[in-house]
């Protein structure tokens, strides 16, 4: 329940730092609080695993007796108490990485009250103590693999990986889809925060295009890239042809470039 408490209060934390507005130093935000509290609570996690695991190895080996009425009671309470926190964060989880992680450690606690239930129906059906333990490690197997998956999920936005539900090559064959989109090139899809999506790319239109009709062009296809992918942040750089320094394009004689940010 403290590991609870202090999983909460980081993440509500990292949610204050994270509504701040940018400034001139960090010009993206504040996004990527929450990214570096999810991957802390991922390690939290970890770590409370390895604290179950070795207290029910003692324990398989040096078996404590217990009241069976009295454990099922707090067990009972603490499922009802964690289940329903569960449920409320797990409302606002969806798609933030950093409530994601608020959200496991309750439902690890949750785990641990189901553990402390059947180790009471145990003691009081079967007589036996190491059923606690047994529950235990096998909860404690299901925490290391809810702490994997947050810390290698936050590691992945730290180092700008694509977003896991995204395809880059979807993404790619939509733009080079779009009317007027030639070819497409310097492709980079990554994540700002836990939540917004962020896309920068050269697209090569083909024939003539003004400056005015470019400039509406790149923003009708900002505009599909938000409806279908989700990509919110999007960086279009539109070109006459190809860069000379884009080696999966023929080089091309160097000319006037008509740019949109």
């Amino acid at each position: 329940m403290v590991s609870d408490v202090i999983a909460l209060a980081m993440a509500y934390a990292a949610l204050r730092i994270a509504a701040r507005p940018p400034t001139e130093r960090h010009t993206f935000g504040f996004g990527r609080t929450e990214v570096l509290v999810a991957q802390a609570n991922g390690v939290l996690l970890f770590a409370s695993a390895v604290v179950i695991a070795i207290e029910a190895v003692k324990r398989l080996q040096s078996p404590e007796a217990i009241t069976a009425s009295g454990v099922i009671v707090v067990g009972v309470f603490g499922l009802l108490v964690n289940a329903g926190s569960a449920v409320i964060v797990g409302r606002a989880a969806h798609g933030n990485l950093n409530m994601r992680a608020a959200l496991w450690h309750l439902a690890s606690d949750a785990l641990g009250s189901v553990a402390v239930i059947i180790a009471g129906i145990g003691a009081a059906v079967f007589g036996t103590d190491r059923i606690d333990s047994i529950a235990s490690l096998f909860i404690a197997v299901l925490i290391v693999w809810g702490a994997w998956q947050l810390i290698r999920e936050a590691t992945a936005v730290l180092l700008e990986a694509a977003p896991a539900d995204v395809d880059p090559s979807e993404v790619r064959q939509a733009l080079c889809d779009e009317p007027g989109v030639e070819a497409v090139h310097h492709l980079h899809l990554w994540t700002m925060g836990s939540e917004q999506r962020a896309l920068s790319a050269h697209l090569v239109l083909d024939g003539e295009w003004t400056l005015h009709d470019a400039q509406l062009r790149a923003g009708e296809i900002k505009h599909m890239l938000d409806h279908r992918f989700g990509i919110e942040h999007a960086t279009l750089e539109v070109e006459c042809h190809a860069c000379v320094d884009d080696e999966t394009h023929e080089h091309a004689p160097t000319g006037a470039h008509t740019h949109r940010h």
